[in-house]
């Protein structure tokens, strides 16, 4: 599917017009989204637009790396959105110039729609900050880059819960948690980096900007992807100690465990050692011949336990 929005010299907004029927020259700009396109909307960006085949190229073969590539007069863009549920990267495709933005993507995101509307929006009303393609392009990637936050927020909520429900549950499905969630964090990190990486490019190019003023608005995306790749680092940080303390606790409990099972064994150590004398097929034992033999060495047997057993305790190995 493509949708055209044509911005008129009065500054009026067009929706809807065929692309081929769109004249560049009536238009003071124009916005044509390809949302999912079909192989003969496809096209239109080598027949109409005339875009350079390699960047037609990078469209049709997904995910390409964040770049910004320069094709006579026309930015090319590389964007990564975020999927909600697995955090996946998508790309999104933008051409940049003067005249036109084209925005390329094989998925619907509710970045762009949100986007669209914006932009028609503030155009309507003539309010914000009104630059053309660029200002569109901006209110893109500004869309893209607010998606990445509720899904960070929500691993930081999940490992204060962690945090707080480390006494209730075992360690090995606190582990389980813990590797998941650095999982989920690696994962957000391959797509958030690269973008700020290609941010900054952004920043300090002179091809893309064109005043201070549009420096400052991609500048404000580049701090928060500075402020979402601190916080990953910040929680990657945090579940490196979760995961320390509890292999901490697993191993204090399996000491614990040992010194019990340690502490039972040493008692029975001597008592196993009388039971083998006594139970040794000798004729010549004196012992079994005492009437009281066997009541004797049961009560040696049982003083011998019970007086390791109040050593070991003063001695502070049930501590």
């Amino acid at each position: 599917m493509i949708r055209t929005m044509a911005v008129t010299h009065k500054g009026e907004v067009l929706l809807g017009i065929p692309l081929m029927d769109i004249q560049l020259d009536k238009y003071t700009w124009i916005w044509a989204d390809f949302a999912t396109p079909t192989d003969e909307e496809t096209l239109l960006l080598d027949q109409y637009f005339h875009f350079h085949p390699l960047a037609i190229e990078d469209c049709m073969h997904i995910l390409q790396r964040p770049k910004l590539d320069y094709y006579e007069n026309v930015q090319f863009f590389v964007l990564h959105a975020l999927n909600d549920r697995t955090l996946e990267a998508e790309e999104i495709d933008l051409f940049l110039s003067e005249k036109f933005l084209v925005s390329y993507h094989h998925q619907e995101k509710t970045e762009m729609n949100e986007a669209w509307e914006q932009v028609k929006s503030e155009i309507h009303s003539r309010k914000g900050w009104s630059g053309g393609p660029m200002a569109a392009g901006y209110r893109v990637m500004d869309k893209l880059v607010d998606k990445y936050f509720p899904s960070l927020y929500s691993i930081e909520d999940e490992l204060a819960d962690l945090e707080s429900r480390g006494s209730s549950q075992s360690v090995e499905e606190l582990m389980r948690q813990v590797f998941d969630v650095r999982g989920r964090l690696l994962k957000l990190r391959r797509t958030i980096v690269p973008m700020r990486d290609l941010m900054y490019r952004i920043v300090n190019s002179q091809h893309v900007q064109n005043n201070g003023e549009e420096r400052i608005y991609f500048g404000d995306i580049y701090d928060h992807l500075l402020k979402l790749t601190d916080m990953i680092e910040v929680d990657r940080e945090m579940t490196a100690d979760l995961r320390d303390s509890y292999i901490s606790l697993n191993s204090n409990r399996m000491n614990s465990i040992m010194k019990t099972l340690t502490v039972i064994t040493t008692v029975f150590m001597p008592l196993t050692l009388i039971a083998g004398i006594y139970g040794m097929n000798f004729r010549v034992m004196p012992e079994l011949d005492w009437s009281y033999g066997y009541f004797g060495v049961l009560l040696l047997m049982l003083g011998l336990g019970m007086g390791m057993f109040r050593w070991f305790r003063r001695s502070g190995w049930f501590k």
